[in-house]
């Protein structure tokens, strides 16, 4: 088998937040034994302290499994101007993790090459707090985070905001620069993005297919809001959760939606993006 990586998203503690939906997440880690999870931002609604404590004791009572974290645009104070101003990242320091941008590598043992994550923080509390911004000095941290992967490596981009506009549904505005983005990612040899933010799934490729000598282009995959109220789209009022397989040929998507009758996650659609030449 190879190996999986659970993709959650937009846990929202506070408000929001759905306590049955939680406790199915929490058991489905423990079926679905990935070899990492990803969470790929806002973890809280309004980054109060209350919110960030819980999102910490449901982050320590999930498996013994590596871990990568990224902040969202609701991590950060909004309506604190002072504190979003001087401190916005206090809170999400002291109760999930003291790096913004981070690099994890995973091993795999026998099922399949490791895994390289690198989490770029793209929430901007003082520029564009709903929409988000990646920097130069971010790119160059990824770009050289990937140069420096162990051989044979799949190398995974995590941010929280989505990078590709929807074809269908509600207009979502992309992260400003996501075609520099996708451009420098695939200068990367970057296998897959796992993002967030829209609080539905969207799956598709990093660029289209072009009849003579395109970029090969990667998976860009978007998970909805797996523990709160605020899913959007075709997943209103739903809560969703992705667990990806990365192989030598490409990437295995199957998508998961809440149950409250079952009381679980169960599989709802699934697409496999093929590696290009």
């Amino acid at each position: 088998m190879p190996p999986s990586i659970l993709h959650a998203s937009d846990l929202h503690f506070g408000e929001p937040h759905r306590p049955a939906a939680a406790e199915a997440l929490l058991r489905f880690v423990e079926e679905a034994s990935p070899a990492a999870i990803v969470i790929s931002g806002d973890l809280t609604q309004r980054a109060k302290v209350r919110e960030y404590r819980a999102a910490r004791d449901f982050l320590a009572g999930l498996p013994r499994v590596p871990l990568v974290v990224t902040a969202g645009n609701h991590d950060v104070p909004l309506y604190r101007v002072w504190e979003r101003i001087f401190a916005p990242y206090r809170n999400y320091r002291r109760y999930i993790a003291k790096q913004l941008d981070s690099v994890l590598d995973v091993s795999c043992g026998g099922r399949g090459p490791g895994l390289r994550f690198v989490s770029l923080n793209s929430s901007a509390p003082l520029r564009a707090i709903v929409n988000g911004r990646v920097g130069n000095r971010q790119l160059d941290f990824a770009a050289a985070a990937f140069a420096d992967a162990p051989d044979r490596a799949r190398r995974v981009l995590v941010v929280h905001h989505n990078l590709i506009r929807l074809r269908d549904g509600e207009p979502v505005p992309p992260l400003p620069r996501s075609p520099r983005i996708l451009r420098r990612a695939q200068e990367w040899g970057v296998d897959l993005v796992l993002a967030g933010h829209i609080h539905r799934t969207h799956l598709a490729w990093s660029a289209q297919r072009r009849e003579r000598g395109g970029g090969r282009g990667f998976p860009v995959v978007v998970a909805g809001t797996t523990t709160s109220n605020r899913g959007r789209g075709a997943e209103e009022g739903r809560n969703s959760l992705n667990l990806v397989s990365v192989d030598g040929s490409g990437v295995d998507v199957t998508v998961y939606l809440y149950c409250q009758e079952a009381g679980r996650f169960l599989a709802h659609d699934n697409r496999r993006f093929d590696r290009r030449a």
